[in-house]
């Protein structure tokens, strides 16, 4: 049925792509599957899909090519795959915006689990209410909880995955407050899910890209040292 959510497997081992298709469709998901990028950009061109299993290893262009290029066009949630003990891919593919990873070889069960909580998660923030619904200012900045989007002060579109913006909310809403990692996690994915203790510190890390003047310097989102990380800027409500 069209009103069921529809999923891209992404993997160049035809025997993983097969019975990824089979396990999915019997738990109540549509699946399309596609071998490399090029297939993958097709099909993203002729169908819409609510989640994308992408593979890091394929050949040509690898999984984190493309999920970078997906960050760019698309704020369509993502979980990588990866091989077993690399950890920089994990940390690479969050860096790219993926949601959520998981290593090969995996159970195909916890890869059901993590697709629920990540869709969850995505259902929950396109339709749930914010606390203050509206925009926010700071230091020159718009962020429109509305649209779920963010410009700067020149009035350009900062484009934001679904990561980022869930963390910036969790920030502004409470600035110049300390908030560890645990509960910058607790607010922004409940606990669903934790991929591992370093994905805060990454998402902080692409928001300092997107929001300071120096992110070496970071003057809006400070580190605080054996704490979290605290938003420095005053806020304003609108």
């Amino acid at each position: 049925m069209e009103t069921l959510p529809h999923i891209l497997v992404v993997d160049d081992d035809r025997e993983i792509r097969d019975l990824l298709s089979r396990f999915l469709r019997k738990h109540g998901y549509r699946v399309s599957a596609a071998a490399d990028g090029r297939d993958m950009r097709k099909a993203l061109e002729s169908g819409r899909f609510d989640l994308v299993v992408l593979d890091v290893m394929l050949p040509g262009e690898d999984g984190l090519a493309l999920c970078r290029w997906l960050r760019s066009t698309s704020a369509m949630p993502v979980i990588m795959l990866t091989a077993v003990g690399e950890e920089t891919d994990r940390i690479i593919g969050l860096e790219m915006g993926a949601d959520d990873y998981l290593a090969k070889p995996f159970n195909p069960r916890e890869l059901l689990a993590r697709i629920r909580a990540v869709l969850r998660r995505a259902e929950a923030a396109a339709a749930a209410p914010d606390v203050a619904r509206g925009t926010i200012t700071f230091e020159g900045w718009r962020l429109d909880t509305e649209r779920r989007e963010l410009y700067r002060p020149d009035g350009a579109l900062v484009p934001l995955t679904s990561g980022e913006y869930d963390l910036l909310v969790a920030l502004v809403e409470r600035p110049h407050r300390v908030l560890t990692r645990d509960q910058l996690l607790d607010i922004t994915r409940g606990r669903e899910t934790v991929p591992f203790d370093r994905s805060i510190d990454v998402q902080i890390s692409r928001l300092r890209r997107k929001i300071e003047d120096d992110p070496r310097e970071p003057a809006r989102i400070k580190t605080v040292r054996g704490g979290g990380y605290v938003f420095a800027p005053e806020v304003a409500r609108q």
